[in-house]
């Protein structure tokens, strides 16, 4: 589904230094469960001899979302998974995952100066990232004779339509979306050509 909220338009990768320290902060879209556990993987992956790789997301839209979770990976509680958390949420955008891998430099940096690193490393990806608001799309069955195929296909051109799929039998059948705020138009376009429609709930 269509988000009407921003989202990150895709993936970037940020390093800063603290103290000898390397922090690596990554920034996904991600919707899913399952996809946060994937990058999460990626991340050990292409990383494996890391001390650290701590995460925070939400899904969902921002200061609702439907769910959210950070992870410390070994640091001190509350430390890197919350202040990085505490940057996404302040950021206006959800369906959000930020990884900050961490190579230790020798140098401890107490519980405030890790807080501060992590938190800095989740902002230095965010403030950077381009963010994209998908509208929020219907879609209708659409049943319409041959001769009714090209124009719907260039009523869709003219109304960011897209024809999802269209099936020939005795007669056309078609899946259309269009944003939700372009709902009325198709209404009043199926009318005009007398066609069957009825929207996917």
């Amino acid at each position: 589904m269509s988000k009407d909220y921003p989202v990150p338009s895709g993936y970037l990768e940020r390093e800063t230094e603290v103290k000898k320290s390397r922090f690596i902060a990554r920034v996904y879209p991600v919707g899913s469960r399952e996809e946060v556990r994937e990058r999460v993987a990626e991340a050990h992956r292409d990383y494996p001899d890391a001390r650290h790789v701590c995460w925070g997301y939400q899904i969902g839209r921002p200061g609702s979302a439907a769910e959210a979770a950070m992870n410390d990976d070994g640091e001190p509680s509350g430390t890197a998974g919350k202040p990085i958390l505490n940057v996404i949420q302040h950021k206006d955008m959800g369906d959000v995952l930020v990884i900050v891998v961490r190579y230790f430099g020798g140098i401890k940096l107490g519980a405030g100066g890790l807080v501060r690193a992590y938190a800095g490393s989740a902002e230095s990806v965010l403030s950077e990232v381009g963010r994209v608001v998908q509208q929020a799309r219907v879609q209708a069955q659409i049943e319409l004779g041959f001769a009714d195929e090209q124009p719907l296909r260039h009523w869709c051109d003219g109304h960011e339509g897209t024809i999802e799929s269209i099936e020939y039998s005795a007669k056309v059948h078609a899946l259309v979306s269009v944003p939700e705020v372009r709902q009325h138009e198709l209404v009043a376009f199926c009318e005009s050509q007398k066609l069957d429609y009825r929207f996917e709930t």
